[in-house]
């Protein structure tokens, strides 16, 4: 009796990181992409808007303060967008009142500037795991 071979597909997560400093953006998404995460990157609120609609995603990473739309608005439109995308709110303008809030309109986690990369990395591939749990 021949056994069947179990073949898994592994999927890459499909992250929006969103954040108005360019620079910080681009060092991420490379450190993200040399580990087989898909990278949309948004320097906007608006812009992330637009990039949703066009896309699906599993997580995004959204900065709190950027110079367009404060990111928790930003998170609003998110969650009616889209009521499954897990967000990790990142700021390095952190209270616990931001916290606070960011967690009741929906985000799955928050850190604060800097964290440690290894941090944001496991926070992703926790939400990940939860978004792919729900299904």
């Amino acid at each position: 009796m021949q056994s069947k071979k179990t073949i898994k597909i592994k999927e890459p997560i499909r992250l929006l990181i969103v954040d108005d400093e360019k620079e910080y953006v681009e060092v991420l998404a490379n450190r993200m992409a040399l580990r087989g995460i898909q990278v949309s990157k948004a320097y906007s609120g608006t812009e992330a808007i637009r990039i949703l609609r066009e896309k699906e995603f599993d997580v995004a990473v959204l900065d709190l303060k950027m110079e367009d739309m404060d990111g928790l608005e930003v998170l609003k439109i998110f969650k009616k967008m889209d009521p499954d995308l897990m967000v990790i709110m990142l700021t390095g303008h952190g209270s616990a009142q931001a916290a606070s809030d960011g967690i009741s309109l929906g985000a799955f986690a928050y850190l604060t500037k800097p964290c440690e990369f290894s941090q944001l990395l496991e926070k992703i591939r926790k939400a990940y795991w939860e978004h792919k749990n729900f299904f």
